[in-house]
C-alpha cells in the first residue's frame, strides 16, 4: 500500500426527513477535541466541519417531524419496541467509531469512552422495553360511581423539540432521544454546540435501523439561533430545555407559551458531566410527553343481579 495515500475525510451532514442535507445556508463551523484526563496533547485538535443549521433547517426538520407523526404514534407499542431495539443492535456493530468520537468529543480515554458508550446502547434497550409498558403505569381503569367503564389511556403528545446536553454528547443525548420516541412522539433535535459529531453519526444509524424517515430529526450549530425558532413554531407541541442554559432557557419558556407547549426543565446539575446521566433514569421523561385520554362508556342497563351481562 502506498504510504502517499491520502485519508478520506468523513463530511458530516444534518439527518432531516430520513435523509442527510447540508445546511441550507452553506454554513459550516469546526469541531475540534477536548482536553482529555491524559493531557492536552490532542486538545484543539480538528475533528471535522459540522454543518450549522439555519432557522429554515428547523422548519425544515419540524415538518418532517409532523409528516412523520401519524404514522409513528399510531405503530403499535410492541413494534416501536422493536424498533428502538434495533438501533441497540446497529450501535453495538459501529461501537468502536462511536468510542473514538466521544473520546475526542468529551476528552476521555478510549476506556472511560467504551464505558460511556455501553451504558448508552444499554439506555436504548431500555427504553426499548418501556415502550409497551408505559401504558399500564400510567393507564387503567378508573373506580366511577355508576354504570360506566372509565378508562384513562396515555398518547404521545406529538412533535417535540430536544436541546441535547451539552457536556454528555452521547449517553446524555440518548437519554434525552429515545424516551421522547418511545412513547410514539416524534423529534427535531438540537445536538451539542461544541460536541455534535456523535448525534450527527447517531442519524446514520437511525437511518439503517427501521426507524421511519422524520421520526428522528438532527440538527448542527449553535443552540440559540436554532432554538428560538423551535420554541416559538406553531406547530412544535413541547420543548425539553435540557442544553438551554438559564438565560436562554428562560427566554424559549416564554415562547413556548405562545402555543401552550409542555416544557421539560432538567435540574442543572445534570449538565455537570456525563457521568451525571449514569443514574437510572425512571419514567419521567417517559410521562413528560404524554397526554391523558378519559373515556367514559356506558355498562348497560343494570338489571336485579347489578349488571346486564
Amino acid at each position: 500500500m502506498s504510504d502517499n495515500r491520502l485519508s478520506v475525510f468523513k463530511t458530516y451532514k444534518l439527518y432531516v426527513g430520513g435523509k442527510f442535507p447540508r445546511s441550507e445556508s452553506g454554513r459550516v463551523y469546526e469541531v475540534t477535541a477536548k482536553k482529555s484526563a491524559a493531557g492536552a496533547a490532542g486538545e484543539g485538535k480538528w475533528l471535522a466541519n459540522a454543518p450549522q443549521s439555519s432557522r429554515k433547517d428547523a422548519r425544515d426538520a419540524v415538518v418532517a417531524a409532523r409528516k412523520a407523526f401519524g404514522g409513528w404514534s399510531g405503530a403499535t407499542a410492541y413494534n416501536r419496541g422493536q424498533i428502538l431495539y434495533r438501533v441497540a443492535e446497529m450501535l453495538e456493530g459501529r461501537k468502536e467509531q462511536f468510542v473514538r468520537e466521544v473520546a475526542d468529543a468529551e476528552g476521555l480515554s478510549k476506556s472511560k469512552a467504551a464505558a460511556v458508550v455501553d451504558a448508552a446502547i444499554d439506555r436504548w434497550v431500555w427504553y426499548a422495553g418501556w415502550t409497551d409498558k408505559i401504558g399500564q403505569v400510567v393507564g387503567g381503569a378508573n373506580p366511577v360511581a355508576g354504570p360506566f367503564f372509565n378508562l384513562s389511556t396515555p398518547e404521545p403528545t406529538g412533535v417535540v423539540a430536544v436541546l441535547a446536553p451539552q457536556k454528555s454528547s452521547f449517553l446524555g443525548l440518548v437519554s434525552v432521544i429515545a424516551p421522547v420516541i418511545a412513547t410514539g412522539n416524534t423529534a427535531v433535535v438540537i445536538a451539542s454546540a461544541d460536541s455534535p459529531l456523535p448525534a450527527l453519526s447517531l442519524g446514520e444509524v437511525l437511518a439503517t435501523s427501521d426507524l421511519p424517515g422524520g421520526v428522528v430529526n438532527i440538527l448542527s450549530g449553535k443552540t440559540a439561533e436554532i432554538a428560538t425558532p423551535l420554541a416559538s413554531h406553531q406547530d412544535v407541541n413541547a420543548i425539553d430545555l435540557t442544553g438551554a442554559d438559564a438565560a436562554l432557557a428562560k427566554e424559549l419558556e416564554i415562547a413556548a407559551a405562545d402555543n401552550l407547549k409542555r416544557v421539560l426543565r432538567a435540574p442543572a446539575a445534570q449538565e455537570d458531566s456525563a457521568s451525571d446521566w449514569s443514574a437510572d433514569p425512571g419514567t419521567h421523561r417517559l410521562t413528560a410527553f404524554l397526554e391523558t385520554k378519559t373515556v367514559w362508556h356506558p355498562t348497560g342497563a343494570l338489571g336485579v343481579s347489578g349488571s346486564s351481562y
